[in-house]
C-alpha cells in the first residue's frame, strides 16, 4: 500500500524516512519550485527559512530532551542536523544548505520515495499525512478549512537578515559566548549607551514594509517577535531580551557594555552569519541603515534582508487526537506546524511520530501515545487537549511536562530539577521502543 505525503518541508521528509525504512511505498509531494512561498529561497527539501539554530542540545534545556528523545526513536534528520552542524556553543546550529542538500539527495536516492514535484490543491484519498507547513497553498488551505469545518488560525513570522562575515569589523566586533561557556562561537558588536540610544531611535522610526494581507489586529508568535514589535514594548526591552550584555566582555577592553547584538554561524564555511533576535519587516533600506549604525556592522553586506509571512496552523485540539491521527479519518495525519507545533526541533518530532503512526495504522496496530512525562508526549498531548478554548502555538518547554515529586531544594534548583525529569522521560521512553 502507497502512503501520501504532502510538503516536503522537516515533518514530510522524516515522515517519509520513516515510512520507507520500514517498506512503504511514499508519494512525497514538494510544489517547490513550480510554486514558490514567501519565505522559501531554494527548491531543496527541509530548508530552514528563519533561523539555523534547532535549540539547545543539553538535555536540561526543554529543546535539548526533544531532541534526544528523537534520536531514541531514530529520527533520520536529527542525525544528518548532527552531521551539518555548525559552532553555537551549546544549541545545535547548522549549515542550512548543507543539511538540505544532504536530506534531498537521501530522499532522492530511496527507491521507496517518489518524489513528486507538482502542487497538491485538494486532500487526496488513501492513506496521507499533511505536514504542508505553516506556507500551506491558498487552494490546499481551503480544502483543509473544509475538513475541519472551521477557520484557519494564523499568526505572523519574521526572519532574520544574513550578512557576510569578511564585511565586519573586528577592530569593534568580537568572538565571544555568554560567561564564557563553550566555543566562542558568536560574534559580538557591543554598544555604549549613546549607540544603543542612536540606535533605538533609528529602529523605532524606521518604515516598516506594507502588507495588505496582513490584518491590523495581527497575531505574532511570541519567541519569532519582529525586533521593531519588541522594541515598541520600552527602551530597555532589548537590551533584557536579544540585546542582553551580561556576560560578553570583549577581552580586548574588559568594559562592560550597555547592549550586545550578537550574530550566529550560518554556513559550514563560517562566511555567513545571521543576527539572533533580529527578525524584522523593516523596508530594506531602513534594515541596511538599521544594521550599519551597529558598531562594526558599519560597511556590513546583507546577503538576505529580513521579511515577514503569514503562518498558517489548524485547530488541532479538534482535529487530532495524540497520535496526531485525524478523528475524522483515521487514515490521515496531520504533522509539523501546521498542528500548531511552533520550532524546527518540534516539527522534525511531528514528522517522526505521524511516520512511526502511520506505519503502526497500516499494520492494525495501536497507535504510539508517549506518556506527557517525555517532552514529545507532553507536546503531542497539549496541541491534542480538547479543552484548550483558544488554542496558540507552542513551543517545546518544562511547563506543559508532567510534573515529578520533589523535595523543595530539589525544585528550586532549576538545572538539578530538569534533569530528573529528563532522566524520567528517557527512561520511560526507552521501555516503549
Amino acid at each position: 500500500m502507497e502512503v501520501t505525503i504532502v510538503g516536503g518541508g522537516l515533518a514530510g521528509t522524516e515522515a517519509a524516512l520513516q515510512l520507507a525504512k520500514n517498506g512503504v511505498d511514499v508519494n512525497l509531494y514538494e510544489m517547490r519550485p513550480k510554486v514558490s512561498t514567501q519565505a522559501h529561497r531554494t527548491e531543496k527539501l527541509a530548508e530552514f527559512v528563519c533561523s539555523n539554530s534547532l535549540g539547545s542540545s543539553d538535555v536540561t534545556n526543554a529543546s535539548g530532551l526533544l531532541k534526544r528523545e528523537m534520536q531514541e526513536l531514530g529520527s533520520f534528520l536529527i542525525d544528518i542536523a548532527f552531521r551539518n552542524s555548525v559552532p553555537a556553543g551549546n544549541a545545535l546550529a547548522i549549515d542550512r544548505e548543507g543539511f538540505s542538500q544532504e536530506v534531498t539527495e537521501v530522499v532522492e536516492a530511496n527507491d521507496k520515495i517518489k518524489l513528486i514535484r507538482e502542487e497538491v490543491d485538494e486532500i487526496p484519498q488513501g492513506p496521507l499525512i499533511i505536514a504542508s507547513g505553516p506556507l500551506t497553498s491558498q487552494k490546499l488551505a481551503e480544502d483543509i478549512k473544509k475538513f475541519t469545518g472551521e477557520e484557519h488560525l494564523h499568526f505572523f513570522d519574521a526572519i532574520a537578515p544574513i550578512v557576510e562575515k569578511d564585511s565586519i569589523n573586528f577592530e569593534k566586533a568580537f568572538y565571544g559566548s555568554r560567561y564564557d561557556k563553550g566555543e566562542a562561537s558568536y560574534i559580538n558588536c557591543p554598544m555604549d549607551k549613546p549607540e544603543y540610544e542612536m540606535f533605538y531611535n533609528i529602529l523605532m522610526n524606521s518604515p516598516r514594509i506594507e502588507c495588505k494581507d496582513f490584518e491590523s489586529d495581527a497575531k505574532f508568535f511570541e519567541s519569532c517577535l519582529p525586533i521593531e514589535v519588541l522594541a515598541s514594548r520600552g527602551f530597555d526591552t532589548l537590551r533584557f531580551g536579544p540585546m542582553k550584555p551580561v556576560g560578553l566582555v570583549d577581552k580586548r577592553t574588559e568594559e562592560k557594555n550597555y547592549a550586545v547584538v550578537q550574530l550566529r554561524q550560518d554556513d559550514a564555511k563560517a562566511n555567513l552569519y545571521n543576527l539572533v533576535g533580529f527578525q524584522t519587516n523593516l523596508k530594506w533600506g531602513a534594515q541596511k541603515e538599521l544594521l550599519q549604525s551597529i558598531p562594526g556592522l558599519e560597511n556590513v553586506n546583507i546577503v538576505r534582508y529580513g521579511v515577514m509571512h503569514q503562518n498558517t496552523f489548524i485547530n488541532s485540539p479538534k482535529v487530532l487526537n495524540a497520535g496526531l491521527q485525524t478523528y475524522k479519518r483515521p487514515d490521515m495525519f496531520f504533522a509539523g506546524q501546521i498542528t500548531g507545533t511552533e520550532g524546527y526541533s518540534e516539527s522534525i518530532a511531528g514528522g517522526l511520530l505521524a511516520g512511526i503512526n502511520m506505519v503502526r495504522y497500516l499494520q492494525n496496530k495501536s497507535l504510539l501515545i508517549l506518556p506527557q512525562t517525555t517532552m514529545l508526549g507532553a507536546l503531542m498531548a497539549y496541541i491534542s487537549c480538547p479543552e484548550h478554548k483558544s488554542f496558540q502555538p507552542i513551543n517545546s518547554n518544562w511547563g506543559i511536562v508532567a510534573p515529578m515529586e520533589m523535595d523543595k531544594k530539589t525544585r528550586k534548583d532549576k538545572k538539578l530539577k530538569n534533569k530528573l525529569l529528563a532522566d524520567r522521560a528517557l527512561l520511560e521512553l526507552k521501555k516503549l521502543i
